[in-house]
């Protein structure tokens, strides 16, 4: 069950963290896993790890904002694969503020990474899919849900995220292009260790047992784990699922009231 043998899957961020892990799983698979990445080193890095362990995988650098760069490399991966079959949509940054203290450079940072990037790659790789079909799984998160103090442009652009999931699954359903998104809660990945390193030098146990129990399940989750959920949506076995978000997030969306 679960098997991607013979697809061709892009997972952008596919460098470090829950790209990673998805590359990685998938690749175990049988996928052959297009690591997307602006970082050279960790983006190689874990495609020798892929090979290292008896999957398949290429490592592209690639800028996702920059639609021309995303362009060239969607038609050079098509002309030495013949085809696109799955796309993961994870490259995305974060941000600390609120509406009144975010300054605009960071506002449009957000949007042209988190917004325009994952159009970019829709834009450019939907094309490829029409031909046969093909899944599309983005990368949400429960900011777009429920109310997170301190995270304006973060929640805003991860609620266009699950609008343009319904948008696409809508709009490609004729074409056997299905859609659909991942909400996770918090995630123990590098991200968030060198977030609480930053902000809370000398308290970094105390600061990492906090956010974990902010989940209702007692912890964070593990870039496995969300890993999992992204290889049954984009397998055989969830033709029947599109156009839905499906939070991970150790309860914290119902039962943190």
């Amino acid at each position: 069950m679960f098997e991607l043998k013979n697809k061709t899957a892009i997972i952008t961020g596919g460098g470090s963290g829950i790209g990673q892990a998805i590359a990685r799983v998938f690749a175990k698979q049988g996928a052959e896993s297009i690591i997307f990445d602006l970082d050279e080193e960790a983006g190689q890095s874990t495609a020798a790890t892929i090979i290292s362990e008896g999957g398949k995988a290429i490592f592209k650098k690639c800028d996702v904002a920059n639609q021309s760069e995303v362009q060239r490399i969607a038609k050079e991966i098509t002309r030495n694969t013949g085809t696109l079959d799955i796309l993961v949509n994870n490259a995305g940054v974060a941000h600390i503020g609120n509406a009144e203290n975010t300054k605009e450079a960071d506002f449009d940072r957000l949007i042209n990474i988190n917004v325009k990037g994952m159009y970019n790659c829709l834009h450019e790789v939907i094309p490829y899919m029409k031909e046969k079909g093909g899944c599309i799984l983005n990368m949400a998160s429960v900011a777009a849900s429920v109310g997170i103090p301190d995270r304006f442009a973060y929640s805003l652009t991860k609620g266009a995220v699950v609008a343009m999931t319904l948008s696409v699954a809508k709009d490609f359903i004729g074409y056997q292009i299905r859609c659909n998104c991942i909400s996770p809660g918090r995630v123990h990945t590098p991200f968030v260790d060198g977030f609480i390193a930053k902000n809370y030098p000398g308290k970094e146990q105390e600061m990492f047992e906090k956010l974990s129990k902010t989940q209702p399940i007692g912890r964070m989750a593990n870039p496995e784990e969300i890993a999992y959920l992204a290889l049954y949506l984009c397998s055989e076995e969830a033709a029947f699922i599109t156009g839905c978000d499906y939070p991970i997030d150790g309860g914290f969306i119902t039962l943190n009231n």
